[in-house]
């Protein structure tokens, strides 16, 4: 699960936060999302029925792109968005009890930290990335932090189209929510914000 998270982050290092998904926009926004390169989705738990989002999503995507839970913050959940079909945990905080059970499961671990000393509880709890949240504090932290963290830091929080650069040169990758994908916005918004942000990837590797 792990190797294939790797492959797809690296090939295109964003995270779709889905918060709010709608039954109706689920299909059209992870093909909409495919069509951009963007193949990892995260639709957050305070998501309104958010485990039957997760299970259309998965069905409908199969191996072409991965899908998982943000905002999990128990053991339970974890265990709602395995059966779910749900492959990777993303939390708001540092919660040793989410990171355990997510990886008793063999799903990928992302936990949510802002200092140090949180980032290193989570990798002695055997986080496989972690997320720095908010990332408001910019690039420079997460530069500061790469000196004694070696664990891949994924910016989440604030990240927008006008900012995405400046991120991808500390950050193994970022997660975009609003910025991409609200239930309010047009499908072909959401596309075309989506191949934008793809667009600065490329971009930044010429």
């Amino acid at each position: 699960m792990k190797e294939k998270f790797d492959f797809l982050l690296q090939e295109m290092p964003i995270v779709a936060i889905l918060r709010g998904i709608t039954a109706g926009d689920i299909i059209p926004v992870c093909d909409a999302l495919y069509e951009a390169g963007i193949k990892l989705l995260e639709i957050p738990l305070n998501t309104p029925d958010a485990f039957s989002r997760i299970r259309e999503a998965a069905h409908h995507c199969g191996t072409r792109q991965m899908v998982g839970a943000g905002t999990v913050l128990t053991g339970e959940d974890v265990r709602n968005v395995k059966a779910s079909g749900g492959t990777f945990i993303i939390s708001p905080n540092t919660e040793e009890e989410v990171i355990r059970e997510t990886k008793n499961l063999s799903l990928v671990s992302i936990p949510g930290f802002f200092t140090a000393t949180e980032g290193f509880r989570a990798i002695r709890a055997g986080a496989d990335y972690l997320k720095l949240f908010p990332a408001c504090l910019g690039p420079s932290y997460i530069k500061d932090l790469k000196a004694v963290i070696k664990t891949p830091i994924m910016a989440v929080g604030g990240v927008t189209v006008d900012n995405f650069a400046s991120f991808l040169g500390v950050a193994c990758g970022a997660g975009i929510g609003g910025a991409l994908y609200k239930p309010s916005k047009d499908i072909a918004e959401t596309l075309a914000t989506a191949k934008e942000l793809a667009g600065i990837v490329k971009n930044f590797r010429n």
